[in-house]
């Protein structure tokens, strides 16, 4: 391991051999080749570049142009010694050239070489490979760097990368190939949109038009008619592939790479140029219209407009309507549609509401002030010659797709079968009006598609903008974001309307809620008084029945006393005195062979009975209610006399 000293001087020999003046970074490259000079100059400097000669041993060692004003050689150390020694002004240096550096990557199944200079950009590899995997770089990840992911921006010489490396490129966007039987992969292929970059070669125009893979050669063709005003018959093409020999035949089969392929049209000036053009540029594919140029040649000398030919050869070869003639359920029609709409322009458009008109109203008017929204209604023509390239290129566009999500509900009809058209002009008029149903009575066949805006308002339902098919994609935004500001600012005073209106009702709820409570706590204050005074009632029911009983049974008790004995008596006389709780005295003369039961029922008639007082004597103190009731005032020794007094039991 180098001295820290040793490493000052290797570091100096690194910078003044690579020209690298950021020190952190040249430290960094050292560390990779463990101080290892020779090795970290090889890193960065090609030998083919240019050559330095070592005084040590004749080694060669790697160098770029050095300028000897700017790089001063540093001053060597008397107890040190570099593994190279200082570079001087003398010595011969020759001047650096561009560094080429070697890539192989990988996609899938395939192998792309690609080289370049170490000035060029990450981005520069992307654009090639982009023409070599027809990969948009939007979708591809170019992965495998040593130094972690990296921007296109990145020049190539900043990552210090050896002369060979190996990259691989990802695609998580794109869906992966099939792995099944030729049919099954034909059948993927059908439900797959392509997109086609097509330049216009006389105006230097490019247009990516998407198309789904059961759509057939002819339909690109007549697309393109619309955009350009080149008719089939004077189209030229160059980049179809060499397996799409019919114009019949369907994108998925005709050999297109996916997801997007490159072809250029122009217009020939004669069929006699044309053939001499394909005669002498034989190795390229070339593909002009066949057997469908010579229709329209022929309806060209009988007077039939291209326009018309078109229309006529577009409506034979649709394979299904929009939407059905006569539909008894609106809901089941734009099922329909929304398939078939998906079938040819793919599934990036907008979200069609599924369901009747006034369902429609319902969910975008008839809410809440802030969840309303605007409703769109896209009126649909199969006819109309703008109808494709406003499908495909306006309404299935990803900015104008996220704006209707987010701000519009969005309905659509077919307009293309007469009953159709008569089923939504009455509704037309039911809704808007007659003037707006006039308004699309009178419009032509071309001037479809259209997009109605609706706004919804206390009263009626007012038409903000209609817009005709023959528009783009930017200004068919910006009349979106009108028909927004002004929704947008009549929005704002519903919602404070509604605001106010809740507010009021709230504090009508309120006051409605406080009055009922006190109604409540009123009753409920009645109710208990109520119960108060019926419970005092029952109480004092109880307590006569049981002062009645009480006196029943103390009654019937002093009846059933034995006489009270005279004090000159034959038999021996008990006289007992008994004292009570309030302080009185009860005295009474009883037979000494009398009962201790006469003696309890004597106390009972005066009030105490004896299940809730008991009688105690003094002197011993005992409980006489405890002792047998039958037997004699003698045997209990209550005799000649005894004080007793009352207590009550607890």
């Amino acid at each position: 391991m180098a001295s820290n000293m040793d490493r000052e001087m290797i570091l100096a020999d690194f910078q003044a051999c690579t020209g690298i003046e950021n020190i952190d970074e040249a430290i960094t490259l050292l560390e990779q080749n463990n101080w290892d000079l020779v090795a970290a100059i090889n890193g960065v400097i090609p030998q083919e570049n240019g050559i330095l000669q070592s005084d040590y041993g004749g080694e060669t060692i790697p160098g770029p142009a050095f300028d000897p004003a700017s790089h001063p050689a540093p001053a060597p150390s008397p107890s040190s010694s570099s593994v190279f020694p200082p570079v001087m002004p003398s010595r011969q240096i020759v001047e650096r050239q561009p560094r080429m550096l070697d890539f192989r990557v990988e996609y899938r199944d395939r192998n792309v070489d690609v080289v370049l200079e170490d000035s060029c950009t990450v981005g520069e590899i992307k654009q090639i490979l982009e023409n070599e995997l027809q990969i948009p770089v939007s979708k591809m990840l170019l992965k495998g760097w040593k130094t972690g992911d990296v921007e296109d921006s990145t020049i190539l010489k900043s990552l210090h990368l050896p002369k060979n490396n190996s990259l691989y490129v990802l695609t998580p966007d794109l869906p992966p190939p099939s792995s099944s039987s030729h049919a099954g992969a034909l059948q993927e292929s059908l439900n797959q949109n392509f997109m086609l970059i097509i330049t216009h070669r006389e105006v230097q125009r490019e247009y990516n038009l998407n198309f789904s893979g059961s759509s057939t050669i002819q339909e690109v063709k007549r697309n393109v008619y619309d955009l350009t005003s080149i008719p089939v018959r004077h189209q030229l093409w160059e980049g179809w592939p060499t397996s799409a020999t019919n114009d019949s035949m369907c994108l998925a089969e005709s050999g297109l790479s996916y997801p997007c392929h490159r072809l250029t049209v122009g217009r020939r000036s004669s069929p006699a140029q044309t053939r001499e053009l394909s005669e002498e540029q034989s190795t390229d594919v070339h593909m002009v219209s066949d057997s469908d140029g010579d229709d329209f040649e022929d309806a060209s000398e009988f007077g039939v407009d291209d326009g018309e030919v078109f229309g006529m050869a577009s409506s034979a070869l649709r394979k299904s309507p929009m939407m059905p003639e006569n539909a008894e359920n609106e809901g089941d029609a734009l099922l329909q549609f929304t398939a078939e709409f998906s079938s040819r322009y793919g599934d990036c458009h907008p979200v069609f509401f599924i369901g009747s008109l006034e369902a429609a109203f319902q969910e975008a008017f008839y809410v809440k002030a802030r969840d309303r929204k605007l409703l769109a209604i896209y009126l649909h023509h199969d006819e109309s010659v703008l109808t494709n390239v406003f499908c495909s290129q306006m309404l299935c566009a990803e900015s104008i797709v996220s704006y209707l999500s987010q701000n519009f509900i969005t309905w659509a009809w077919d307009l293309t079968k007469d009953a159709n058209r008569a089923r939504f002009l009455t509704m037309c008029n039911r809704h808007f009006g007659s003037v707006v149903a006039q308004t699309i009575r009178t419009q032509k066949t071309d001037q479809f598609p259209l997009f109605l805006i609706i706004m919804g308002k206390r009263s009626s339902n007012e038409v903000l903008n209609v817009i005709q098919g023959n528009t783009t994609v930017d200004e068919l935004m910006m009349r979106l974001m009108a028909a927004m500001e002004i929704f947008t600012a009549q929005q704002q005073e519903d919602i404070k309307d509604e605001d106010e209106r809740e507010a009021r009702e709230n504090v009508k709820r309120e006051q409605d809620e406080a009055y009922r409570l006190s109604l409540e706590a009123d009753r409920a204050k009645r109710e208990a008084h109520e119960r108060e005074m019926a419970e005092q009632f029952r109480l004092e029911q109880i307590r006569k029945e049981q002062e009645e009983e009480r006196e029943a049974i103390r009654l019937s008790l002093e009846q059933a006393l034995p006489p009270e004995p005279k004090e000159e008596n034959a038999e021996p006389v008990s006289k007992l005195r008994i004292r009570t709780p309030s302080g009185e005295f009860l005295e009474r003369r009883f037979l000494a062979s009398s009962k201790l039961q006469i003696v309890f029922d004597f106390v009972a008639s005066k009030g105490f009975p004896w299940d809730e007082f008991k009688l105690l004597s003094t002197f011993p103190r005992r409980d006489v209610t405890q002792l047998d009731p039958n037997k004699s005032l003698l045997e209990v020794k209550l005799f000649p006399q005894e004080t007793l007094f009352l207590e009550a039991k607890e």
